[in-house]
């Protein structure tokens, strides 16, 4: 997929899954649908591994609401695997991403939303003893402050804005990688959210502020910088080409040096 290829894309998720899309004949492509959904519903569990965690939704939307400033469109929200919902008192927090060749930077951008909505669980009493005693009582366990809902932009938005063949992993990898970030992550798009939080980052050269909604709320935040905020796919794949150059050039010198090697003895041999 480092290749300038596109082959990879999912270009219909619902269709996809329903084994409609995709490489194969019709039964190759209902395997597959099988397969992938299984997948997701694994990947989805809770700690345990056995139990259902966060639940997962498809969002359908227009393109022009996908890529263009446009009015804010509602869409249509089909959930594809259940999970826990959100519990009493918790504040839903969403987030949003491409989420490309998962790493560090990723996993620290979660941590650290999660930290904010801790600190200010601190600050409306949510660890006082006699709140999670209440919540122990009322729910049968305690829980954390935030309920973290994240979006997973799909390939066709995300080559729209990166170009070349930008994602390098289509939407239902990215989608299991972020399903995968159980300490942070509770659902995968619930009404109006608490708070919109976005990390520092570059990559995307978007035209416009697709954030204003939120900032117009006053429900948008962003999360500081960290030591792995350059950690983003262009950065990966770059560091990967250069390898790939370094090792091309170590085997052109190994080649050059054979040739000369065999070119001496050569001549050693003709002298001989």
């Amino acid at each position: 997929m480092l290749l300038c290829t596109k082959g990879h894309f999912v270009k219909n998720v619902k269709g996809t899954l329903a084994g409609e899309e995709g490489s194969g004949n019709q039964e190759e492509r209902q395997l597959a649908a099988a397969n992938l959904m299984q997948r997701i519903r694994d990947y989805a569990t809770d700690e345990t591994g056995l139990q259902p965690g966060s639940p997962v939704w498809i969002w359908t939307g227009s393109s022009s609401a996908k890529l263009d400033n446009t009015m804010e469109e509602p869409g249509l929200f089909e959930t594809i695997s259940g999970g826990k919902p959100s519990r009493p008192g918790q504040r839903i927090v969403y987030v949003d991403g491409g989420f490309d060749l998962f790493s560090s930077g990723h996993i620290e951008f979660l941590r650290q939303v999660l930290a904010h909505e801790e600190m200010e669980g601190r600050q409306r009493g949510w660890y006082d003893p006699e709140v999670r005693e209440r919540r122990l009582r009322e729910y049968g366990e305690d829980y954390g402050p935030a309920y973290v809902v994240a979006g997973i932009h799909d390939d066709g938005v995300i080559n729209h804005w990166k170009g070349f063949n930008y994602p390098i992993m289509n939407i239902f990898e990215r989608g299991l990688c972020v399903l995968q970030c159980r300490p942070y992550l509770r659902a995968m798009p619930l009404g109006v959210p608490d708070a919109v939080y976005h990390g520092p980052t570059t990559f995307i050269p978007l035209t416009y502020d697709p954030y204003t909604a939120p900032k117009r709320m006053s429900i948008f935040r962003e999360t500081g910088s960290h030591d792995f905020q350059h950690v983003n796919a262009g950065e990966i794949v770059g560091r990967i080409l250069k390898s790939r150059e370094a090792y091309e050039e170590r085997q052109r010198a190994k080649l050059q040096k054979g040739v000369i090697e065999e070119l001496t003895k050569a001549k050693e041999d003709s002298i001989n």
